[in-house]
């Protein structure tokens, strides 16, 4: 009888410990995974000669560069591609557009396919396309 209580004491205590070793590594998966990403984004116009607004975002990794921008500003896009920022938008036959630069290189893809990454510098800036 004694070996019986030895045993299930034994069962219930590699059992506990086997529970709090899961929940730990849980959590530390979960920190891991809401790792932050910052970013600063400046708007822009003319080559930069008026800066319209210059700020600095927090956001979870693998935030997409256009999320960003329409939780944050007035946008109108169709297909990815920004076509007006709070109001600034070309008029009918205006050779302007928004150009945007990660990290002072011109953009390769829309911003609804950027994935930003830690210490993004993003410059949207209205300008002459002629």
């Amino acid at each position: 009888m004694e070996k019986l209580y030895k045993g299930l004491i034994l069962l219930m205590f590699s059992t506990a410990l086997l529970v709090g070793c899961q929940e730990e590594a849980t959590e530390g998966a979960d920190e891991s995974a809401a790792e932050d990403t910052t970013v600063e984004i400046e708007i822009s116009e003319n080559e930069g000669e008026e800066v319209i607004s210059n700020e600095e975002y927090t956001v979870e990794e693998g935030t997409v560069l256009m999320e960003v921008m329409e939780e944050n500003y007035e946008v109108e896009q169709e297909g990815g591609f920004i076509n007006s920022i709070e109001g600034i938008a070309p008029e009918e036959d205006e050779q302007k557009a928004w150009i945007y630069t990660i990290n002072g290189e011109d953009a390769s893809v829309g911003a609804h396919e950027y994935e930003l990454e830690d210490g993004d510098e993003i410059n949207f800036d209205y300008q002459s396309w002629e």
